[in-house]
């Protein structure tokens, strides 16, 4: 596109050193921006910098654009993440390790037969959600009523600390400026919002709507060695296998007066999980974690323009998500600020959001 071209897509400052930021700057800077990396704490301080590292689809019935996008982003990981670890020289640990879910009865059974044959139809050939019986998992399988179990082997995992480590190293061997510990005025002509549950918080009291907040988890990781099995989810929960340990998360907490103190949540966290999987009974505790997750009111993630500031862009909410989606969200953001492309499901749009809310008569749904 030329010189000229190229200059006008630089200098980029990110503010927010999550996933979500992380994840735009190294695609950024791979398409020739120069970009500054801006945290007031330190990279992953927040959410994204916790234990549990499950990457897991939606299920494969009543299909959508936003399943579709959720799809291509953990099916294009793989390759996303060898680049990453390419570029700086390090693993963020990710391997596509499938997940196991327990089908308890029959109508259970029904639903997951269902979606097996949705499976067949949206995810295509490459991955497959299937009905097993546990004898197939051997000392893998989570207990389950009627002895057979969901194997969807599109599901992953990453250890979130080596991923975030994995992409600084790629950003500062593409000469990106990080600055940790600091506020950074603007200073590029272009800014990126990735800053997770205050950002929310900050534009709904800027805006007067309920955009979104924090929602705070609790996860641990017990001395378990399960290297090699797929990863479980029941009960609402999820069970990692990572190489420290089994990672167990997390709870889902509106409300909460410490949010990134661990508290009896956690312990009854633990209770379930054993019900689920009997064989991490007695697992001694390596680590307690407790943080602060963006949560959307849409769930979905919130990309575009800000709705009050030129030359301002928002990526954020990658509530439970954020690892998953982070290749294809990268992607979009770039497209959308380096090119003025639009490349993502409109659910995602933060304007239909804000347009929405807006519309709606009830004056309860408005922030005070």
């Amino acid at each position: 596109k030329g010189v000229a071209a190229i200059m006008a897509r630089a200098d980029i400052d990110i503010v927010g050193g999550g996933i979500f930021g992380l994840s735009i700057a190294f695609v950024c800077a791979r398409r020739g921006a120069r970009v500054r990396l801006i945290e007031k704490r330190h990279v992953g301080a927040g959410a994204s910098g916790g234990v549990l590292g499950a990457l897991t689809p939606h299920a494969p019935d009543r299909w959508n654009a936003k399943k579709q996008f959720q799809l291509d982003c953990l099916r294009d990981a793989d390759s996303w993440w060898r680049e990453v670890e390419r570029v700086g020289g390090k693993s963020a640990g990710f391997e596509r390790c499938g997940r196991l879910q327990p089908i308890d009865d029959e109508q259970a059974l029904a639903l997951a037969e269902h979606r097996a044959d949705e499976a067949r139809r949206h995810w295509g050939r490459s991955f497959a959600w299937r009905i097993r019986p546990s004898r197939d998992f051997a000392n893998c399988a989570p207990r389950s009523q009627s002895g057979w179990l969901i194997h969807d082997s599109l599901s992953a995992r990453l250890d979130p600390r080596r991923a975030i480590n994995c992409l600084m190293a790629a950003l500062r061997a593409l000469n990106c400026v990080i600055e940790e510990g600091a506020l950074g005025a603007r200073a590029a002509p272009r800014q990126i919002l990735a800053t997770g549950h205050e950002g929310l918080t900050e534009l709904s009291h800027e805006l007067g709507l309920p955009i979104g907040g924090g929602e705070k988890g609790q996860a641990m990781i017990v001395d378990r060695r399960m290297i090699g099995c797929p990863q479980i989810f029941g009960d609402a929960l999820h069970i990692v296998p990572q190489p420290g340990g089994v990672a167990i998360g997390s709870t889902s907490e509106r409300q909460y007066r410490e949010p990134v103190q661990v508290d009896e949540a956690l312990d009854q966290l633990r209770e379930r999980a054993e019900r689920l999987m009997p064989q991490l009974a007695g697992a001694r505790v390596l680590e307690r974690w407790a943080g602060v997750r963006p949560r959307a009111s849409s769930r979905a993630p919130l990309l575009g323009r800000h709705p009050t500031r030129s030359d301002v862009y928002i990526a954020n909410g990658g509530f439970k998500t954020g690892y998953g989606l982070a290749p294809g969200i990268a992607n979009a953001m770039a497209d959308l600020v380096l090119d003025e492309a639009w490349s993502v499901p409109d659910a995602f749009c933060i304007d239909n959001l804000v347009t929405r809310m807006q519309e709606q008569p009830d004056p309860q749904s408005r922030t005070r």
